[in-house]
């Protein structure tokens, strides 16, 4: 399994819109599942600093993920965008590989 797991600091009074859109039914999820390789997303809130969140994305592997960044590169760069004002800043934590 591969994931890749991401940290945001969000704007508090935007807290329900960035839940909907990153959480596991959101607009990522969305997206991320017109490709196979997909497998979901976790949702994570820090219980000491409620504006600090974590996503992690799970695929079944590097080469899926790839692919679908290829086939889904403007949906994904539009959605981005889009998000930008939901956060304060967003930081990619890595990519990962769990042996299960």
């Amino acid at each position: 399994m591969y994931i890749i797991v991401w940290e945001f600091i969000i704007r508090t009074e935007r807290a329900g819109e960035f839940e909907a859109i990153y959480g596991p039914h959101g607009d990522w999820a969305r997206l991320f599942a017109k490709a196979e390789g997909y497998r979901e997303t976790q949702l994570l809130r820090d219980t000491s600093n409620p504006s600090r969140y974590v996503t992690l994305d799970f695929w079944s592997s590097r080469e899926e993920h790839e692919r679908f960044r290829r086939e889904h590169e403007q949906e994904y760069m539009a959605l981005d965008e889009r998000c930008e004002r939901l956060t304060v800043k967003e930081n990619k934590v890595g990519e990962f590989l769990s042996r299960q």
